[in-house]
């Protein structure tokens, strides 16, 4: 990665009157306002020569010079690990996650993880809060498998993270489940917090907690279970896992929030898979560099298809009208 050259300004007419930081923040789109006030208070930029805040306000004439800090490389490794790559350009990239693989690096998975091969293919990496690594914007659990966006400079991340608070990105997951939804679809709209009998858990059923919203779609009835679309409103931990155990029919495999089927031939395909029937199958988002809306549909992996396969292969579902 080359250094970001230094930049020269000086203030016009319309300049006059403003903040140092909000001129910058203008003039500069790949660094934050956040980051160019960090830059400011460490005196990589000056004023005709002299150290300023960011809130100096600005005359016409004044030289302004921006000389940013050298990025800061972190400690995580940089890993050659394949990557199944759908998007990328100067500003993110846009991943099929296999299951199996951790996004980022923590206790017990310091190595080997999504970030760990994100440092290795990106070489355009701009920087995230003075650091040289790529900006997670959301995670899927190592289990869950499907689509995923990356930022490469803290501008698009902190865009596409605004857009996510506000739910303005879409994303659909596809699911295994076990049992029969109670209908054609409909909307879960609960607290989720930490479970009060295991930590390690989340809730529904929680006195406090943060909104979580789910809309589910029932698309295949199969023999003991079912095909179902989870479209989520809000983004929170293990929050489709935990909404359809809620709905009474949790996912095939998940041996955390999921029930053991009682017919033997649909739990050997749970055990088979090895983990929770759960794609993030479709996402959807505005780019934060050019503007356009992005759609993205990434069919599920081979074990997913498989364990399908074996189960429209236990033969049709019961008629629950006899």
């Amino acid at each position: 990665m080359t250094a970001t050259p230094h930049r020269r300004l000086v203030v016009g007419p319309d300049g006059a009157g403003k903040r140092l930081d909000l001129l910058l923040a203008a003039q500069i789109e790949d660094v934050s306002r956040t980051q160019l006030a960090r830059h400011i208070a460490a005196g990589a930029v000056t004023v005709n020569g002299q150290r300023a805040v960011p809130s100096r306000k600005l005359r016409p004439g004044d030289e302004v010079l921006w000389t940013p800090p050298a990025v800061v490389a972190v400690d995580t490794v940089a890993e050659n690990i394949p990557l199944d790559v759908v998007l990328e350009d100067r500003w993110l990239i846009v991943i099929n996650k296999p299951p199996g693989l951790v996004v980022h690096p923590a206790a017990g998975h310091a190595t080997g993880t999504l970030v760990n091969a994100l440092l290795a293919h990106c070489h355009d990496l701009r920087g995230i809060g003075g650091e040289l690594r790529p900006g997670i914007v959301h995670r899927l659990d190592k289990d869950t498998s499907g689509l995923m966006v990356v930022a490469k400079d803290e501008v698009t991340l902190n865009a596409l993270g605004a857009d996510f608070k506000v739910h303005r990105i879409k994303r659909i997951y596809e699911a295994l489940v076990v049992g029969r939804p109670p209908g054609p679809g409909g909307r879960i709209d609960t607290l989720h917090g930490r479970d009060p009998h295991d930590r390690k858990k989340f809730s529904i059923r929680v006195k406090t907690g943060r909104r979580a919203i789910s809309d589910w779609r029932f698309v295949e009835p199969l023999r003991g279970a079912a095909r179902m679309e989870v479209e989520l409103q809000t983004g929170r931990t293990h929050q489709v896992r935990v909404h359809m155990a809620a709905l009474g029919c949790s996912i095939l495999g998940d041996v955390v929030y999921g029930r053991s089927p009682r017919d033997l031939a649909l739990r050997a395909i749970g055990q088979t898979l090895g983990r929770q029937a759960l794609h993030a199958r479709h996402l959807g988002f505005r780019h934060p560099g050019t503007g356009a809306w992005l759609d993205f549909v990434a069919d599920p992996p081979a074990d997913f298809a498989a364990a399908l396969a074996a189960v429209r292969a236990l033969g049709p579902a019961e008629d629950r009208r006899k």
